[in-house]
């Protein structure tokens, strides 16, 4: 009988009156891909956290290809062959590749020979698994795709032999992510033992050779991947049957909501990221943005929601709206009836540091609900945001927690329950879903739909393709700052949307 890779026995952690894990136990099968999936804030991430040395558990044991191993911090999981490579990278971003690499494994205190050593060591790791890189680049001159391959190189120059993945492709491309699988498929062959966090159950499906089910932080159970369905999966994770597709009927567009003609947005280095484009979105319409990540996407909905000048006409119910200088911000926006979910819930959507009941507030602050003469009424937010966490599902339950302290998903609830909740007359949503269980997917899903339905106009920037046909009543496709064509979903297929996202115009699309 092979030794497993990894065993947990009876792990138990809580944090306060918060039980993340309870009494779990996980046998890992050497050279293997294990999935673990589960609603947000059903104990993952703590899971592999306490196998990573990041907490300690409160009970239970950590065996290693059949050792009881003392996991108390991070560098005894990597001297026993454990690397992790985080949602949210942990890179310093000032830092070149190489320097990443080397950070905290120096052999003594003269840094060139550790450099020169990592070099040689990284061109054969490159080489060997596909993850090629500059190594002379700084960690904010590349793209996402290319930090999380500087995350696996990190174990790898650590020499680990057991990966642990969180949400792997939360942030990438469809062709980063089929880039990333193929990368592990090379590990396993290798012999590499990885575990693979995701809310995404196609990875599961295509990727791993067993999965584990988690649910409000027991272990529920775990199976051969060949001997289940998505469908049986995602019923273990929530406890309930789940639609795996939106529930929708066809929309009924009315009057313009948002005119776009000429619009055009030029960076900070002076490159024009938006080229011109002319858009309209009608009352009760969902217009879904598909694109590779980098392609004016993001730039459009900075415009749109207040975040960044631009240059043309945009105007929201007939009315201009200004594109730079005064009233052209994001509170100019919010009173002008503009939701905006931006696409990076950390960086633009959160104060991680501050409460939940305090997110709730940002951006809407000035308004009459929230205030008691000149000063907050902080009993009414509070009130407010207990009702939002109830109906929004926010897991755990609690106002005063940091947002530093909810899972990606759960923050990605309190951002979404802020703004759909304003009544707005258009809603911006970017990536609306990322790193979010099929749950909440389902959730937030019936909540954009119903906002169409109340006749809101709805602009979807997501990379996600299943997403884009799922939700949009109307495709526009962007290439290198150009929309290449509109369609109808059920005019169109993924790989004529796939040509015009890679520029292919007209006929030949």
């Amino acid at each position: 009988m092979t030794v497993p890779a990894i065993e947990l026995k009876g792990i138990s952690k809580a944090f306060g009156p918060v039980q993340a894990n309870k009494d779990i136990s996980i046998s890992v099968a050497p050279g293997t891909i294990h999935g673990i999936i589960g609603e947000n804030g059903a104990g993952k991430s703590t899971l592999m956290s306490i196998l990573y040395g990041f907490y300690k558990a409160d009970k239970g044991e950590i065996w290693i290809n059949g050792q009881q191993t003392s996991i108390p911090d991070s560098q005894a999981a990597i001297a026993a062959g454990i690397g992790m490579v985080f949602q949210h990278f942990k890179l310093v971003e000032n830092f070149t590749v190489l320097e990443n690499i080397v950070l905290g494994a120096e052999d003594g205190g003269l840094l060139g020979p550790s450099l020169a050593k990592a070099r040689k060591e990284l061109k054969e790791l490159e080489e060997e698994y596909e993850l090629f890189v500059d190594p002379d680049k700084r960690i904010d001159e590349i793209g996402v795709g290319a930090q999380q391959r500087v995350e696996i190189l990190k174990a790898l120059y650590r020499r680990a032999e057991i990966l642990i993945l969180d949400e792997p492709t939360g942030v990438l491309t469809p062709a980063e992510a089929d880039q990333l699988f193929r990368i592990l498929d090379r590990l396993r062959a290798e012999g590499k033992t990885i575990i693979l966090i995701t809310h995404k159950l196609r990875e599961i499906m295509e990727a791993t050779d067993t999965v584990s089910v988690m649910r409000r932080g027991q272990m529920t159970a775990t199976v051969k991947t060949a001997e289940t369905s998505p469908q049986e999966l995602a019923e273990l994770m929530v406890g309930r049957k789940v639609l795996l597709q939106v529930d929708k009927v066809p929309a009924q567009p009315g009057k313009p909501i948002l005119e776009i003609e000429g619009l055009r947005v030029i960076d900070e280095a002076g490159v024009e990221r938006v080229k011109g484009i002319d858009l309209t979105v009608r009352a009760g319409e969902i217009v879904g943005i598909a694109g590779v990540a980098g392609n004016g996407q993001s730039e459009l909905l900075e415009v749109l929601g207040g975040m960044r000048p631009g240059l043309g006409s945009i105007k929201l119910n007939g009315a201009p709206l200004a594109l730079s200088g005064s009233g052209s911000d994001g509170q100019a926006r919010r009173a002008q009836h503009i939701a905006h979910v931006p696409e990076d819930r950390q960086r633009e959507g959160l104060i991680m540091d501050f409460h939940a009941w305090e997110n709730v507030a940002f951006g809407y602050h000035r308004d009459p609900a929230y205030k008691r003469g000149i000063f907050m009424d902080n009993a009414a937010l509070r009130a407010d945001t207990e009702r939002k966490i109830e109906k929004f599902d926010v897991r755990p339950p609690d106002g005063w927690l940091a947002a530093k302290n909810f899972s990606g998903g759960n923050q990605q609830k309190i951002v979404v329950a802020r703004e759909i909740e304003r009544n707005p007359d258009l809603l911006l949503v970017g990536q609306p879903t990322r790193g979010v269980d099929i749950g909440a997917i389902e959730f937030i899903h019936k909540q954009i739909v119903a906002l169409r339905d109340q006749g809101k106009a709805i602009l979807l920037v997501s990379v996600e393709l299943e997403e884009i046909f799922s939700l949009s009543d109307r495709i526009a496709v962007m290439f290198d700052g150009h929309i290449m064509g509109e369609r109808l979903p059920q005019e169109t297929d993924e790989k004529e949307l796939g040509l015009l996202m890679a520029g292919v115009a007209g006929e030949a699309a």
